[in-house]
């Protein structure tokens, strides 16, 4: 192997592809930084202000009657405090989206999700009004798929920051808290690390795996240069 095509080629490729290596460590450093001003993911808790089961007057067979499709399957049932009274939030084989009966008084009503959302973020953060702005079923730019959990609500907290909340109503928690200052930091890290400002996946993915190996490839010929030019080692008489 020729030497000094190797000492070109090492060099060319390391200055055509040093901007990947410049993205990966900024990516790395706003990690870092990300680590110590943005808190971890919230964790669950229960909702509401306790629930009062002596409210409850009927049963969970009772309640699932009250649901047509439930004749189809129940997957779950899970007993809410929603306004202050007592609801069965019940997942159908037929339905991906969670109905709610009344325990006390066997009301089907499919309000209850949003009201119950919007008590989860109020509560998460301190009881302060929210707003409503996004139902997501499906990720985004913001809300994207390291957060696993779909649907969700966003609810909005009109504050200096721009704090908004991500709700799941069948976790009962807020799945992502995030403001403009943390999205800020979220946007670089995502934009270096992952090539977020690629909008389709498929390119993104290609992209990202090019570069990946070329660095491999400047890496691996360093590798190769560094014994091709290493001093021989002078026999002794």
């Amino acid at each position: 192997m020729n030497k000094n095509f190797v000492r070109k080629a090492h060099r060319w490729l390391g200055l055509i592809f040093s901007l990947t290596i410049l993205m990966s460590a900024g990516s790395g450093v706003i990690h870092n930084v990300m680590t110590r001003t943005q808190a971890p993911p919230p964790s669950a808790r229960p909702s509401g202000q306790g629930l009062n089961v002596s409210q409850i007057q009927m049963g969970v067979a009772e309640a699932t009657a009250k649901l047509p499709e439930a004749a189809q399957g129940v997957s779950a049932v899970n007993v809410r405090s929603i306004g202050g009274q007592p609801w069965y939030q019940v997942y159908l084989n037929a339905s991906r989206s969670a109905q709610y009966v009344s325990a006390v008084d066997g009301r089907v009503d499919a309000a209850q999700d949003e009201a119950y959302a919007k008590e989860i973020a109020s509560a998460f953060l301190g009881g302060a009004q929210v707003e409503k702005t996004d139902f997501l079923t499906a990720f985004n730019n913001e809300y994207i798929n390291i957060f696993r959990i779909l649907p969700v609500y966003r609810f909005d907290l009109k504050d200096e920051l721009n704090t908004r909340v991500y709700v799941s109503t069948m976790t009962g928690s807020v799945t992502r808290h995030t403001d403009d200052g943390r999205q800020f930091e979220a946007r670089i890290f995502t934009n270096f690390h992952k090539f977020g400002f690629i909008p389709n996946k498929d390119v993104r993915d290609f992209v990202l795996t090019t570069l990946t190996f070329a660095t491999c490839v400047v890496s691996l010929s360093g590798i190769v240069l560094f014994f091709m030019t290493r001093p021989k080692k002078r026999q002794m008489p």
